[in-house]
């Protein structure tokens, strides 16, 4: 697995290539943000960890332009207490985040957790339909009421999971197990943000995925006016 790493920390790139080689990674680094963009967008890597500051074009600008062409899963790494950047990043279609400072060994654990979950997909089965979307497994793609629907790698894991388990209620830990290997807090928003997503890629005039509060999210088995609380 080769992994980018784009910050302009250098002390910090020298720290990470120690810790994420020792995990058996091959590490490209670039300091840069117009460089950067160009390495992200060669499409030769199986996951970025972007830094949102960066000199030249910053981190928003290389994820906004690297999700207009690819999938390819994304951890931004933003300034503690800056939750604005962290809802902007997960919207532009970052699959996770982590504050600075941060230890090494958990943005590592997290990277592991992503490249897990796409490397060891199941062998993947025939397409299958609930409640007017369509999802294809092997080929990856979404058709929502005959129209085809472009998800992120995460929002489509995601989908495929609630799709399976329809008409029964999911909860955020096993959500956020399923997709990170780690438990859900009362403040990260990573998977709230990626299903408040999805309703807006698939919803139109209907309920398909309600929020059960505190518990998760249930996609329903059949169609529901949008003026019904979730």
């Amino acid at each position: 697995m080769r992994i980018l790493v784009i910050d302009d920390d250098t002390e910090l790139c020298a720290l990470l290539r120690e810790f994420l080689e020792r995990e058996g990674l091959l590490v490209d680094f670039v300091n840069e943000g117009n460089a950067g963009l160009a390495r992200a967008l060669e499409n030769k890597h199986d996951l970025i960890v972007l830094d949102l500051m960066l000199p030249g074009i910053d981190g928003f600008g290389i994820l906004r332009k690297l999700r207009q062409q690819f999938k390819t899963p994304v951890i931004i790494l933003t300034a503690r207490g800056q939750d604005e950047d962290r809802i902007v990043g997960l919207d532009l279609g970052a699959d996770d985040y982590l504050a600075k400072p941060f230890n090494p060994r958990e943005l590592a654990a997290r990277i592991r957790a992503i490249l897990r979950r796409v490397e060891h997909r199941p062998q993947a089965p025939a397409r299958f339909e609930v409640n007017g979307v369509i999802v294809d497994p092997g080929t990856r793609e979404v058709w929502c009421d005959g129209r085809e629907v472009e998800l992120t790698t995460l929002e489509f894991d995601i989908l495929d999971m609630l799709m399976r388990s329809a008409g029964r209620v999911l909860s955020r830990d096993a959500l956020m197990e399923s997709m990170y290997n780690r438990k859900a807090t009362p403040f990260d928003r990573s998977i709230d943000m990626h299903v408040s997503h999805l309703r807006k890629k698939l919803e139109h005039g209907r309920t398909l995925i309600k929020t059960v509060r505190g518990i998760g999210y249930q996609f329903c088995l059949t169609g529901e006016e949008e003026s019904v609380e979730r």
